[in-house]
């Protein structure tokens, strides 16, 4: 565990290494921020130094990336509305797995999936990745189910009550049921009724726990989907008593790294491409994006700190949000979404920041990245294409902040001031290997 530190105090010493300062006394990649608009403006092209009033707008933008802790929560309030936002409601006993499908969808570890959770209601826990303040994925998990003492009445009351809002967001069922357990007429229970009440919500059968009946002998999972007859069996037995209950069954078996399985996450993709032919096409491409096949290796290989398992539904926020075709338009918003994402990370490394003072990290890590971005945007005067490069360059762009902020944290908790080069290197790099992952982003 890292040790809590006073951000007030490490916040102003290490930012004074760090803040832009003037050209003339700056080292490479540090000139004033305005000073790096207007260089990269004009490096445009010279149709746009003549159409373009370069030192206005230089001055426009500046003021842009100042943006007041009011205007940052009412730009949250409205970008949290547009979000494509997916409620998974996990109906299952107590060690059927639903924490692990937590793990597997959002990647981050056990214990901070089991710290995540917060009380809803009575019988219900919600969990929102990455942030309560912008959620890309929210998990409703019933408390108390399997409890022989605990009426299975008042939970349905409170689920039905609960889809009843309209929230407006993408809803989907996941009823968790472990291989080996056939008394589910509790769980068949609340399935027949939520389904009677509310149709229109999909439901996702996960079975789970599979290698507790794989053949003596069995050390590692085989090639998906497996073929053992003690799995084939139960899981058509389980799935016969669901029948009209349930859109799509699929197999799964999350562990820990300690239990010796590989891949922890046995069945992952299947558990993706069934919620992704459940949910709306803006919902299905986020989940597609969250779980990308090769960015999560990536993640796997490059990054021991779960902080950084955070920055990725960043980035594809981003994306979202760059996406909107009207030059300029995005910049206050990709300002106050890329704040919340470094508040959130300084929590992680135990820093508490308000707006302000995520504003001024921001500001002072993105160095010539951000007059870079000014100059990305302008890309979207050009028809056709230009946003589609400007939602991959955001991503890439969100995705390198994130990953020189924990760079920056990780200086501060170690009481060191943070380096401008090395952070500002790091950032590079980040932006380049991005830039690939985030391609085809749309």
């Amino acid at each position: 565990m890292t040790k809590r530190t006073d951000v007030d105090s490490n916040f102003k010493d290490a930012s004074e290494n760090i803040e832009p300062v003037d050209a003339g006394d700056a080292p490479s990649g540090f000139f004033s921020f305005r000073h790096q608009i207007k260089n990269s403006l004009g490096a445009v092209g010279d149709r746009l130094k003549k159409t373009l009033p370069v030192e206005q707008l230089a001055q426009t933008v500046s003021q842009w990336f100042g943006v007041s802790e009011a205007q940052v929560a009412e730009i949250l309030e409205t970008v949290r509305a547009e979000l494509p936002t997916t409620e998974a409601i996990l109906i299952g006993k107590p060690q059927a797995g639903k924490s692990s499908i937590v793990r597997g969808l959002t990647g981050v570890s056990a214990e901070v999936v089991g710290q995540g959770f917060r009380p809803h209601t009575q019988h219900t826990q919600r969990y929102a990745y990455p942030t309560n303040d912008l959620p890309l994925l929210i998990f409703t998990d019933t408390v108390g189910l399997g409890d022989v003492n605990q009426a299975t009445q008042p939970i349905i009351q409170e689920l039905t009550d609960e889809l009843q809002i309209d929230r407006r967001r993408a809803r989907v069922l996941i009823l968790t049921v472990k291989i080996t357990d056939f008394a589910i007429d509790s769980l068949k229970q609340i399935a027949q009724q939520l389904r009677q009440a509310h149709p229109e919500v999909p439901c996702l059968l996960a079975v789970t726990c599979l290698h507790e009946v794989y053949p003596p002998g069995t050390e590692n999972h085989p090639d998906y989907p497996p073929t053992f007859e003690a799995i084939n069996r139960a899981f058509t037995a389980i799935q016969q008593a669901f029948t009209g209950l349930c859109d799509r069954a699929v197999l799964l078996d999350f562990t820990l790294e300690e239990d010796g399985y590989t891949p922890v996450f046995y069945g992952i993709e299947a558990l993706r491409d069934g919620l992704t032919e459940l949910l709306p096409e803006a919902e299905s491409r986020t989940i597609h994006q969250l779980l990308d096949e090769e960015a999560s290796k990536k993640l796997g290989d490059l990054y021991r700190d779960a902080g950084r398992r955070y920055i990725l539904p960043f980035s594809v926020m981003a994306a979202t949000i760059a996406a909107v075709p009207l030059p300029f338009a995005t910049m206050p918003v990709l300002t106050a979404m890329q704040g919340s994402m470094v508040v959130l990370l300084g929590q992680l490394y135990g820093q508490t920041l308000s707006p302000a003072q995520a504003g001024g990290i921001v500001s002072a890590i993105a160095g010539g990245f951000a007059a870079q971005a000014i100059a990305r945007e302008l890309i979207k005067f050009v028809p056709g294409f230009g946003s589609v490069i400007a939602a991959s360059w955001a991503a890439a762009y969100t995705w390198a902040l994130g990953e020189a902020t924990c760079v920056y944290f990780g200086d501060v908790i170690g009481g060191k001031k943070p380096d401008p080069k090395r952070i500002q290197q790091v950032m590079k790099e980040s932006f380049a290997s991005a830039k690939e992952r985030f391609r085809n982003i749309k």
